[in-house]
């Protein structure tokens, strides 16, 4: 039953965050939202509910692991260079592009989990390693340029910032699997939102707000917040906690998948068949990586 709810949990996630990213896409686009505005008060108001959630529901120590000097800087880090970085870079490929190319781009991310435990471990890639990082880039390559080596399919930023969403996805996966193990994961996610929210909010105060605001751009930005964040990141987390980092990983392979057919049918974005042969080759990746070894590829044996 543990192992189900596992496999549900990272489901769940995969289709919120792909949900949450194409109305991200609405919001920038058609309703003038900033975007970094939108990431400070989805991370503040998440962090403190999740805080909230932790200490009551759960009956949590808060402040424990801010005790701990090793541990709150890992948190501080995971923050900053995790929680923040993960979201920012995510959003804005979306800003740049569309959902469906940005969520893919960041599922380059297995790929870049590899390449580090490769060094991390001091081992030459296996065999199914190399497969993975041939297909990883030889998806992006017609992703990005429709197969025309002279001109990009997309601009330059969305490709950066889309390339710059799979090594934080990295991180952000990779980073707390300690604190994970001795805290709950409300209390790591709770105080990762709401430390990076806070340091957000000098780049953008979440009380300058801009954009057309009716009902759907309350609606939206509502599940952004409370579904595509606060459900989402925990659903994640937790279910790294409970099946490890290899099996949800490949569960979270149904997010880009999910965010490009909501993209193509609902925003009508164009996604011609050499854009689908791309996001399969970089998609595959995950489920290659998948039948590593599990010394090689399983997060809860990462130092």
């Amino acid at each position: 039953m543990n192992i189900f709810k596992g496999f549900l949990l990272a489901v769940i996630a995969a289709l919120l965050w792909g949900v949450s990213g194409t109305f991200g896409q609405f919001l920038f686009q058609q309703r003038g939202i900033n975007i970094e505005w939108l990431i400070t008060i989805r991370m503040l108001i998440s962090g403190i509910c999740l805080l909230v959630f932790a200490k009551f529901i759960e009956k949590s120590d808060l402040f424990s692991i801010w005790k701990n000097k090793k541990d709150a800087i890992q948190l501080t880090v995971f923050s900053i260079t995790g929680m923040l970085a993960v979201q920012y870079t995510y959003f804005a490929a979306i800003k740049h592009s569309n959902a469906a190319t940005a969520t893919v781009l960041q599922y380059a991310g297995p790929v870049v989990i590899a390449i580090y435990l490769a060094f991390k471990n001091k081992k030459i890639p296996l065999m199914i390693e190399f497969l993975a990082i041939i297909l990883a880039v030889a998806g992006t390559f017609l992703l990005v340029t429709h197969g025309n080596v002279g001109s990009l399919s997309i601009s330059g930023t969305a490709l950066f910032f889309g390339l710059a969403s799979a090594v934080a996805l990295a991180i952000y996966t990779l980073q707390p699997v300690k604190l994970l193990s001795k805290y709950k994961s409300s209390v790591v996610i709770g105080w990762g939102m709401l430390c990076g929210g806070f340091v957000f909010s000098f780049v953008k105060s979440p009380f300058s707000i801009e954009g057309t605001w009716d009902f759907q751009t309350y609606w939206y930005t509502a599940f952004i917040v409370i579904f595509g964040t606060l459900i989402a990141f925990y659903a994640y987390l937790t279910a790294v906690q409970i099946i490890g980092g290899q099996k949800t990983s490949l569960l979270a392979s149904m997010e880009p998948l999910s965010a490009t057919v909501l993209a193509v049918l609902w925003l009508n974005v164009s996604f011609s068949i050499i854009d689908w042969i791309g996001s399969l080759l970089i998609i595959s990746t995950v489920f290659l990586l998948s039948k590593k070894p599990k010394k090689l590829g399983e997060i809860k044996e990462i130092n």
